[in-house]
């Protein structure tokens, strides 16, 4: 039994030193995202247009089952609306980011840019009177989309491949963001049978073709540029902030409990010398 034990363990020690080692052929980039440092935070214009890259590229054969389309328009979110008042003509109206000064927070349920990106998803359904499957426009309860029904629906599709969801695909992996980003730029044009070559990928050979080329997605902000540079960077960042919505809360929190301890510490030493004051130790 102990030889047994003993034969697995070894086993899988190398099945893990394989990986790893082919882990170590994959070339990353260290990309200087806005959210990698302590007290960073999202590019909502990158988290938006990384949007736009996932609903039109990615979406046709990765899911992000942990989002529900009413998450894009929560405080934090990259559709989140606000009312501010405009200086010009006194006038409120609606804006989609959050105003340095002021502003009301829309309620979800009251976001048109929310209702509008869930009700264009066509999402298969129950009818309450038949039971027979239905197709409807999405509602902002909805969680996003799902491009098969099921795992082998997925891997027919795929020539046997089955494509990861993205919910937490930045943290699953080793580089995270810079990871994505890679992987999405380190295609040659290669090809081995039925494998692309990738040059972020370990092992160097992925079932997934490239899909990012330049003018694929057309921004609506003329001044970005739409390339495939441009279009990993956003997606990554989309995909980091679909992982950790709550980031930037947490870091502010983080922050002023940090400056609370310091406060503390600083008053826990002042009493320790005015306590002992006097007394030789």
């Amino acid at each position: 039994m102990l030889r047994a034990l003993t034969i697995s363990a070894v086993a899988a020690a190398a099945a893990i030193g394989v990986a790893f080692a082919a882990g170590e052929g994959g070339h990353v980039e260290d990309y200087p995202f806005s959210f990698d440092s302590p007290v960073g935070g999202y590019d909502m214009g990158a988290v938006q247009r990384g949007y736009q890259v996932y609903a039109e590229v990615c979406a046709s054969c990765h899911a992000v089952e942990h989002l529900a389309y009413r998450h894009l328009g929560e405080e934090g979110g990259p559709f989140a609306a606000y009312i501010v008042r405009n200086h010009e003509t006194g006038e409120e109206e609606m804006v989609v980011h959050k105003p340095e000064h002021g502003g009301r927070f829309v309620d979800v349920t009251d976001n048109p840019y929310v209702r509008a990106i869930a009700q264009a998803a066509i999402i298969g359904d129950i009818d309450p009177n038949t039971g027979q499957p239905v197709d409807r426009p999405g509602r902002i309860s909805d969680k996003f989309r799902r491009p098969f029904p099921n795992e082998i629906a997925a891997r027919a599709s795929n020539a046997g491949a089955y494509p990861p969801d993205l919910s937490v695909i930045v943290p699953a992996r080793h580089g995270g963001a810079d990871y994505v980003r890679a992987f999405l730029l380190g295609f040659t044009g290669e090809e081995d049978g039925t494998l692309f070559i990738n040059t972020a990928f370990p092992g160097g050979r992925t079932a997934m073709a490239p899909q990012l080329m330049e003018g694929r997605v057309a921004y609506a902000d003329a001044d970005t540029p739409q390339t495939a540079e441009q279009y990993a960077t956003d997606v990554a960042t989309f995909l980091q902030w679909a992982a950790d919505p709550h980031m930037e809360q947490r870091k502010k929190t983080g922050i002023v409990v940090l400056a609370f301890l310091a406060v503390l510490a600083g008053l826990l030493y002042l009493a320790y010398k005015q306590v002992w004051r006097g007394e030789s130790h």
